[in-house]
């Protein structure tokens, strides 16, 4: 059978962790027919937009889109890319899986985690009106009628909606990814002891779609205690569902107790698509230099082999990587750096990808 996914290079590191990415999947046996894609900046340059209808009608043919990362151009108008798309296809749930390997880098060996994050509601919701704006003054008129007094004159003014119909659906969706993965336990994490209108929504909403799944552990954690307890012992932790924005910051917090950016793969997942990409940026710095960590993407990738229906293969993605990294004698500069606290002797981009590559096809761990 073969798979037909969208490809989206994005821009700076994007092209070159793609590549490798795509010699990984290749590797695994699975049949991709790739349907590359543009989008960011340098779409911009060429087309006038960075997020082409083309582009679009090739993820909503295909269902199932993979990415490297963009970069959003000053004057498009557009606020982020990635937002875009999570608009134009509904992808409510963002998963980010945070699993330590060996020779990660990382100051931790036992954080096994997965932060869903709610995708479309919150502060991102993207309903803003500047300072000084009729729409600012309005607001600010409506509520001192209220509340006398209680946004100053000079004030810029962000909305966030937090809904009932929102909420739900990521909880179960946290519940449902649980049950599926055998995960032993679900946090809902609020602010809801401060904002008890939005946030006191969301815990009340996860706490009664909780009672649907009584064989899965489930408590709620206030935010700031949940990111200290992150840190303290990262093993109490097994499935975060979280609203965007504390999704957004606990995400790449989760990602530094694993090594960083470089090792965190996300998915972003709707009703009728999916699409897959590393959580770090377009690093526009060290592209073209053959040093970026592919680690993320081809993570990512293991995600989208599962989607697809191919989960022999994602195992094989997610061992090879582990294999790789342990043996730790081809890793890129960032892990080594973790490591020795210096880049000396780090593979490049090319060879980390060549190395995984051959470890799919070899498969060194069912003979250790």
């Amino acid at each position: 059978m073969t798979h037909t996914v969208t490809l989206i290079p994005g821009d700076g590191i994007g092209p070159e962790i793609c590549a490798a990415m795509q010699r990984v999947v290749a590797a695994t046996g699975v049949k991709i027919d790739w349907r590359e894609a543009q989008a960011g900046a340098g779409t911009y340059e060429q087309c006038g937009t960075p997020l082409p209808q083309e582009t679009l009608d090739a993820v909503a043919a295909t269902g199932v889109a993979i990415k490297g990362p963009t970069a959003t151009p000053v004057g498009s108008g557009f606020r982020s890319i990635n937002v875009a798309l999570r608009r134009a296809f509904d992808l409510y749930s963002c998963v980010r899986p945070c699993l330590s390997m060996p020779g990660d880098g990382s100051r931790y060996t036992d954080v096994d985690l997965v932060v869903v994050r709610e995708n479309t509601e919150d502060l991102y919701a993207g309903i803003e009106f500047d300072q000084g704006s009729a729409q600012a003054r309005h607001i600010i008129e409506a509520i001192d009628q209220a509340q006398p007094g209680a946004i100053r004159p000079d004030s810029a003014i962000s909305i966030k909606p937090i809904s009932v119909s929102g909420s739900e659906r990521i909880v179960r969706y946290a519940f449902e990814y649980a049950r599926a993965q055998g995960r032993r336990k679900v946090c809902a994490v609020h602010k809801a002891n401060i904002m008890k209108a939005t946030d006191g929504l969301f815990m009340h909403t996860a706490q009664r779609v909780a009672k649907d799944y009584p064989e899965i552990e489930f408590e709620t954690r206030i935010i700031d205690a949940c990111c200290m307890g992150l840190v303290v012992n990262p093993a109490d932790f097994d499935v975060l569902v979280l609203p965007n924005l504390y999704g957004d910051i606990v995400s790449d917090l989760c990602a530094g107790l694993v090594g960083g950016l470089g090792l965190a793969p996300g998915a972003n997942i709707g009703r009728d698509c999916a699409i897959f990409e590393a959580t770090h940026g377009s690093a526009p710095d060290i592209a073209g230099q053959d040093i970026a960590n592919p680690t993320a993407l081809i993570l990512s990738a293991a995600m989208m082999l599962d989607h697809l229906g191919e989960k022999a293969a994602g195992d094989d993605v997610r061992q090879a990587v582990r294999s790789v990294l342990a043996q730790g004698a081809c890793v890129t500069a960032d892990i080594r750096r973790n490591l020795t606290g210096s880049a000396q002797g780090a593979a490049g981009c090319t060879a980390y990808g060549d190395a995984v590559a051959e470890a799919v096809a070899q498969k060194p761990w069912q003979s250790a």
